[in-house]
């Protein structure tokens, strides 16, 4: 594989100048950004302003026309499909639609990529029983997805991504089409593996509250619990905000940041 030769190996993911267009159409401009190892920086923008392509871009499904993307060290934009291949098993996607086999039950879906990596057996039955565990939905371990409401299928997609302990993860509108509650149910799950795992991803949404709540709390393991950053507390949520329009970033911030941001765009996209 193809290693970094600066700061693409510091962190997590960097995109240096980026540019990508379908036919006549400019979906990223010389975009740049880096993520840090452990930290979540959520992708914002009307549609089409290039927030899933900026997902398949990272996992190596699309070559930019210029420009490079480092994950892990590693530069996808030169890399083989066969070297892909195996830096794709230390990323995980979650899917809007989850994405479940519905011919396979819960312990199936969750098993799938191990028993593809060929992990011994008692291990895969402990590794499924613990992410289920993590998505507090070890009861449904026997059910088939057809069972399952729509907030417990994105639950399980979650267990399914994360049983393989990625190192990356790639979250595109996991609360897409869910009510209010079982969103915040969901987010509870990305704030926990933030906290706990320190796994690094990004996170496409078109729900403003669900980044807020994202940069605003933090997973309290002794209540098992997301919890509201007390006021004073200094403590960093290593969540940041990425705003795209026009193939381009025009902002990169946290919290505070962007909800005091002077920018026109950017006000009127907060009260969308």
């Amino acid at each position: 594989m193809s290693e970094a030769s600066h700061n693409g190996t510091e962190k997590a993911i960097v995109f240096e100048n980026v540019s990508l267009r379908f036919d006549e159409q400019v979906v990223l401009d010389g975009l740049s950004f880096e993520l840090e190892h452990g930290a979540t920086k959520v992708l914002l923008g009307v549609a089409g302003s290039g927030k899933t392509t900026i997902l398949k871009l990272t996992l190596g499904l699309l070559r930019p026309d210029s420009g490079r993307i480092f994950v892990l060290g590693h530069e996808v934009t030169v890399m083989r499909e066969r070297d892909l291949f195996e830096l794709r098993r230390r990323i995980g996607m979650v899917f809007q639609e989850s994405a479940l086999f519905d011919s396979l039950s819960v312990e199936g879906n969750v098993a799938y990529r191990l028993f593809e990596e060929k992990v011994p057996e008692p291990e895969i039955q402990s590794r499924v029983l613990e992410a289920l565990r993590f998505v507090e939905l070890e009861h449904t371990i026997d059910l088939f997805p057809a069972e399952l409401s729509g907030g417990m299928k994105r639950r399980v997609a979650i267990a399914r991504t994360i049983v393989s302990r990625p190192e990356v993860l790639l979250y595109d509108s996991p609360t897409a089409g869910l009510d209010p509650v079982t969103s915040t149910t969901i987010i509870e799950l990305l704030v926990k593996q933030r906290d706990i795992y320190k796994t690094s991803a990004l996170l496409v949404t078109h729900r403003l509250q669900d980044a807020f709540t994202m940069a605003t709390h933090y997973f309290n393991s002794e209540k098992n619990k997301m919890l509201p950053v007390p006021p004073g507390w200094n403590w960093d949520s290593r969540t940041t905000f990425m705003v795209l329009k026009d193939g381009g970033k025009i902002f990169e911030g946290d919290a505070a940041e962007i909800a005091n941001s002077d920018s026109g765009y950017i006000r009127e996209y907060l009260t969308l």
